[in-house]
């Protein structure tokens, strides 16, 4: 506490704890700066106090954080197309019954498949009757193909590359290189019964994807599975998120999407090029997802709109990432992808010839593929409960 004394006349001032005052008439003034000397003292506490607790915090997501960041600079945009909001026109297929549906295959009766997060493979019939076909029984279906001898061959995020029949379900691969697969995206078959596929991370799990992305080091793989060996090789390791893939008109490249580097690369098969690598489009206005070769021998491209102003900033900040990857609810308040939705086209010569966009999410939100079929495409998403359907006639008029 504080001692007031009485001084001489005229004096007063504060030594050590001691008030000295001349007379009554200074005890207000005195109090008031005890009250002025308490304040500051408890506030001087306080933010010292505050200073350990958000120390120990920023150690605790530092110490502790799942991810090992580095900053990641997003290019701008080298292409882009005027916004039409044509993705507001598709009519809805399946609303209600399906959950999810993150990629679409249709067979050569025009049976449209898909894989749920609800772990089913469901099916539309050409009376468009839709029917639950094979329960795979998890949450990680991703990417799917129609094979040459007509079974379905899906990426499981957490068991490999899967072949379904309507006999059951078979594992074709699980592991590479004595490592086993962790997040197997998307699959395309080549003419002679090879399959390629991407794997998105060998680091994060499907539950985990907006890690990889946080993290920004190059966790991706293309594998090949050849059926005739039963084995599986990697053909490119190094990848940014390795997203779609696809094989050219001519199968004599593939190509890839990394996702988080906002570009394609291509792939050579074929003659002297072969096991060469060359940029297809790069500095892509959103994130590739899944890729499909259209009938004109161009490519259709779903891009997630990873590029919102929020997810800019925490991309220079290390303690931002950090912060982020702690609280992955965040994730949604800075991410674009489930407020907006876009594909376009891409020519063989990496020029992007149109696109289509819901600019609001007002209908279709996180397309992550989009296939061209019987004069329509037919739009895959992570936020939606249907697939979308736009006839192309109409959306390029």
């Amino acid at each position: 506490g504080y001692r007031i004394n009485f001084g001489p006349k005229n004096f007063f001032c504060i030594w050590k704890s001691e008030i000295f005052v001349h007379n009554i008439s200074h005890l207000q003034t005195a109090l008031k700066q005890i009250l002025f000397i308490f304040l500051m003292d408890s506030m001087l506490y306080f933010c010292s106090f505050l200073m350990v607790i958000l120390l120990a915090i920023l150690l605790q997501l530092v110490l502790f954080s799942p991810i090992s960041p580095q900053i990641l600079e997003i290019p701008s945009a080298s292409q882009t197309f005027t916004s039409n909001s044509y993705l507001q026109r598709v009519s809805k297929l399946g609303e209600g019954f399906l959950d999810r549906p993150e990629d679409v295959a249709v067979d050569k009766m025009g049976i449209v498949y898909t894989a749920t997060r609800d772990g089913w493979i469901k099916r539309r019939h050409k009376n468009g009757t839709w029917e639950s076909w094979k329960y795979i029984g998890r949450d990680t279906l991703l990417g799917l193909k129609v094979s040459s001898s007509g079974h379905i061959i899906v990426c499981d995020a957490q068991e490999g590359l899967l072949k379904v029949t309507e006999d059951g379900v078979t594992v074709l691969a699980s592991h590479v290189n004595g490592q086993k697969i962790r997040l197997a995206d998307d699959v395309v078959e080549a003419s002679d019964g090879s399959v390629y596929f991407s794997v998105a991370s060998t680091k994060f799990g499907l539950h985990e994807w907006f890690l990889d992305v946080l993290e920004a080091k190059p966790h991706g793989q293309l594998l090949k599975y050849s059926p005739s060996l039963n084995q599986t090789s990697i053909i490119l390791d190094n990848l940014g998120f390795a997203n779609g893939v696809a094989l050219s008109a001519d199968q004599d490249y593939l190509v890839v999407c990394e996702s988080w580097k906002f570009r394609c690369l291509k792939y050579w098969l074929k003659e002297e090029m072969k096991g060469q690598t060359d940029m297809f489009i790069d500095n892509l206005v959103g994130a590739p997802d899944n890729i499909k070769l259209a009938p004109d021998g161009s490519f259709w491209i779903a891009l997630i709109q990873v590029t919102a102003p929020g997810l800019n900033f925490i991309h220079k900040s290390i303690a931002s990432k950090h912060l982020v990857a702690s609280f992955p609810k965040l994730m949604k308040w800075v991410i674009g992808a489930y407020h907006k939705a876009m594909v376009v086209n891409v020519a063989a010569d990496g020029k992007i010839t149109k696109g289509f966009d819901d600019p609001t999410g007002k209908v279709m939100s996180f397309v992550t593929s989009v296939l061209e079929y019987d004069d329509h495409l037919y739009l895959g998403s992570l936020n939606c409960d249907f697939i979308g359907k736009l006839p192309l006639t109409t959306s390029t008029d």
